[in-house]
């Protein structure tokens, strides 16, 4: 079975910084991208960041660019989201997913063929 397992979580001050990770087990890590995606109260589910495996490449939100790095630790079958220079609106549960291909270019909810449980971040000012 396919499982994605998003550990990390926390309370943290805004300027803060918290790293999640994903660890995926039950399909090949190498064929699809991973993605973390967030919900905020009250918010639709959106895209933070999408890693691929195509071609080893990070899509960024714009929200986030400059301030979260996703990377890939191929042979832990883990993807991690270091996120720094935290801010009260970055507070959601974060959730990581198994896009459909290998490309994260397409980082959408609608792209998103498995998710995984979510972990809470909370960021307070």
């Amino acid at each position: 079975d396919v499982q994605l397992q998003a550990s990390g979580g926390g309370l943290v001050q805004a300027g803060g910084s918290l790293r999640l990770s994903c660890a995926a087990s039950g399909f090949t890590f190498d064929d699809h991208a991973i993605g973390w995606f967030r919900q905020a109260p009250g918010k639709e589910r959106e895209a933070v960041s999408c890693i691929s495996k195509s071609d080893g490449m990070a899509y960024y939100a714009d929200s986030v660019k400059g301030r979260f790095t996703s990377s890939s630790e191929n042979t832990k079958n883990t993807v991690y989201l270091q996120m720094n220079s935290l801010k009260s609106d970055d507070t959601a549960v974060y959730y990581c997913a198994r896009l459909m291909s290998a490309s994260g270019y397409q980082c959408y909810t609608d792209q998103v063929h498995y998710w995984g449980q979510g972990t809470l971040v909370t960021v307070s000012s």
